[in-house]
């Protein structure tokens, strides 16, 4: 874990946040890209469970910060998908 935040320390070494949570939506698509197949498990995610604009940001988040515990520079599917498993878990827990 310690790895995983120094990784974002150096991401965000210029700007004022620290972590992936704390990114806006600017820095979301700078440091979020999807190759094709996480791209689809999101959008296919997106249309089946109603996720709003807000949801998106949010799984893109913690699929980078998966990533970061991976040790993986870029997002992989595998993330995207445990990403959505936990927003669908957070849903059932809360609604």
């Amino acid at each position: 874990m310690l790895a995983a935040r120094l990784i974002q320390l150096e991401r965000f070494k210029k700007i004022s946040n620290t972590t992936n949570a704390a990114m806006g939506s600017r820095q979301v698509r700078q440091h979020c890209a999807l190759d094709a197949e996480g791209s689809g498990y999101l959008e296919h995610a997106m249309e089946m469970m109603n996720f709003s604009a807000r949801a998106h940001d949010r799984i893109l988040k913690v699929a980078r910060t998966l990533a970061d515990l991976g040790g993986s520079p870029h997002i992989r599917a595998n993330d995207v998908l445990e990403a959505i498993q936990y927003r669908s878990l957070d849903r059932k827990l809360f609604s």
